[in-house]
């Protein structure tokens, strides 16, 4: 109410202030990631890849295609989803995709992508665009738990992983619990997400076209299939002796991990290099190899689409409120 009473140059002021803001914060928090960070020190970890001869010009280039196929398939992916409903181009998918990943890259969870994806569309769209972005995130995290899963069977009937079955038990029960509470309160409809009632977002995500579902599924397992194999390719570029079974059994597992340990995304990096360490370990990978190689997935495929994402933050303009 305060914002819409303000003059219209008093607005602009505010609206290039705030766009400001979400790059300066973006940028401030990538620099303090690797300035400060505890475990891995930054210049040690710079002056190691410059001495080390295996990134050649060749593979680096190798390493950032695997990348824009990475965030090709997750931008045709967006496309896909939202053609459900309203056609966009790829450009237009593009934008939303790199703006929101760099607007939502500080925020718990990256919970402010559904957010800035939204703000690309009219009032009349944004809860289905947010609906579609959980679509979007279901269909990946559905990867990484079925391929995680799978991974972590082998891991743990290999190398005989040490199991706090107390701990596994208690935090199971707290599930069951939560999940009979919600269950209930599904079925009293007393649940309400961004002003859906469970009937209509269930309804919602029927109505999406199989074809739609089955087509971004698929694009997800491509997604996944190829950053892991990215993350396969950095520990072949250290030096590390492994096969692809035994990589991709700690890799899965490791992403699973690290995808259902509750946390803010400023610190995803650093619970995924956490995780990484103790699962590579098991395989004879020592710690500053398995930090650095999290570090450069994480410079490969967030901090680098951000810094293109933010080009389309600082030149973003509401959407007309006549767009059909």
């Amino acid at each position: 109410m305060f914002f819409g009473s303000l003059p219209y140059k008093t607005k602009q002021f505010f609206f290039v202030l705030i766009k400001l803001s979400i790059v300066v914060g973006a940028f401030y928090f990538i620099y303090k990631k690797l300035a400060t960070n505890e475990n891995l020190d930054f210049y040690e970890f710079w002056a190691f890849l410059k001495e080390n001869d295996s990134f050649s010009a060749k593979n680096i280039l190798f390493l950032f295609v695997l990348t824009l196929f990475n965030w090709f398939f997750e931008i045709l992916k967006w496309k896909t989803l939202v053609g459900y409903i309203k056609a966009i181009s790829f450009k237009n998918a593009l934008e939303q995709s790199l703006g929101a990943l760099t607007a939502s890259l500080f925020t718990p969870n990256r919970i402010g992508e559904y957010g800035s994806k939204a703000i690309y569309f009219t009032s009349s769209k944004r809860k289905q665009i947010m609906l579609l972005n959980l679509i979007s995130n279901m269909m990946q995290m559905s990867v990484t738990v079925l391929l995680g899963c799978i991974g972590l069977w082998f891991m743990h009937s290999k190398y005989h992983i040490e199991i706090n079955y107390f701990k596994i038990s208690r935090a199971l029960a707290i599930i069951a619990v939560a999940g009979a509470f919600t269950i209930f309160g599904l079925k009293q409809n007393k649940f309400r997400i961004k002003g859906f009632s469970i009937d209509k977002l269930k309804s919602f995500i029927k109505n999406v076209p199989v074809s739609i579902h089955i087509i971004t599924f698929g694009m997800s397992v491509l997604r996944y299939l190829i950053f892991s194999f990215q993350f396969y390719y950095l520990l072949q570029l250290f030096g590390v002796n492994v096969s692809y079974y035994n990589a991709m059994v700690v890799i899965t597992s490791m992403y699973l991990l690290a995808s259902i340990i509750p946390s803010i995304f400023i610190f995803d990096v650093v619970i995924k290099g956490s995780v990484a360490v103790y699962l590579f370990s098991l395989v004879g990978v020592n710690e500053f190899t398995t930090l650095s190689i999290v570090t450069l997935m994480w410079l490969l495929n967030f901090v680098l689409p951000s810094v293109f994402g933010s080009y389309y933050v600082l030149n973003f303009n509401l959407p007309k409120t006549n767009d059909d």
